[in-house]
């Protein structure tokens, strides 16, 4: 399967402003691009790569005064088979886990574990460890947030929502990596592209999603509380501790985001449409 995915972001500065971008593809998926997947701009600038602390492919910038958009297109290979699925994955002991996967079994800026372990416990410690484990987890956040546009909020943490109920991908990653953690099951927030593909289209306007990933039986797996049902499609951009590591972008000034497209399609090709 191919999918066409890529964004065109405007934002506007009063002044010339700094900034970090993590908009490329994952290098985990680098190798399944069938096109060249670079970010332009529709101002001349200059743009300095780098990879960041959790291996995510990102880049500095200056934005001049005025607006500027920052675009990318591309197509990508994709199996066209849904999250995996691993019912006996096993969670290990924390003493088992290798160096590089501690960082998050941590609170973070986003996911407040210290007011949310009591609960976590109380919620899911009578629950078999491991995979039916993190299972309950999304199928609890999934019950317990609404999920509404509108109520965006870029401060929510993960308590927050637990409270209000109501957010939107981010605060369903937010509250199931909390509570993950609180059980000392690693787990890590990502972002990336999520097209309505293998269901019915959403009429609202396409947007970068948000899942995480939990650490079982010796590798990282798939979960999605939002949607809380394996996907097809997912194009991974970035993973971090919490929406702070994986930030689209980071100003050190006044940029205000005044235009947001995203495409993320399944390709047609010749043979399905012409059914040969």
């Amino acid at each position: 399967m191919q999918i066409h995915a890529g964004f065109h972001l405007g934002y506007r500065c009063e002044t010339p402003t700094e900034m970090l971008l993590t908009l490329n593809v994952h290098p985990s998926r680098r190798g399944d691009l069938l096109t060249g997947q670079v970010l332009a701009f529709d101002r001349p600038l200059e743009a300095s790569a780098y990879e960041d602390a959790f291996g995510n492919l990102c880049a500095r910038i200056v934005l001049p005064a005025g607006v500027t958009t920052i675009s990318t297109d591309f197509l990508i290979e994709d199996s066209g088979e849904p999250d995996a699925v691993s019912p006996h994955a096993v969670q290990h002991d924390v003493r088992d886990l290798p160096d590089n996967v501690l960082p998050f079994l941590l609170g973070s800026r986003y996911c407040d574990t210290d007011k949310l372990s009591d609960f976590a416990w109380a919620q899911f410690g009578n629950t078999e460890p491991g995979w039916p484990r993190v299972q309950a987890i999304c199928d609890f956040v999934h019950d317990h947030i609404a999920f509404d546009y509108q109520k965006a909020d870029s401060t929510r943490s993960a308590f927050g929502g637990f409270i209000d109920r109501t957010g939107v991908c981010r605060d369903f990653a937010h509250l199931a990596i909390t509570f993950c953690r609180a059980m000392n099951i690693p787990a890590r927030y990502c972002t990336g592209y999520l097209g309505d593909i293998g269901v019915p289209a959403d009429p609202a306007p396409m947007d970068f999603s948000a899942w995480f990933e939990a650490y079982l039986g010796g590798r990282w797996y798939t979960f999605d509380a939002r949607h809380n049902h394996p996907r097809i499609g997912r194009i991974l951009i970035a993973t971090g501790r919490d929406a702070t590591d994986v930030a689209i972008s980071t100003s050190f000034g006044s940029a205000n985001l005044v235009r947001f497209d995203i495409v993320t399609d399944e390709v047609v090709l010749p043979e399905q449409r012409y059914g040969t």
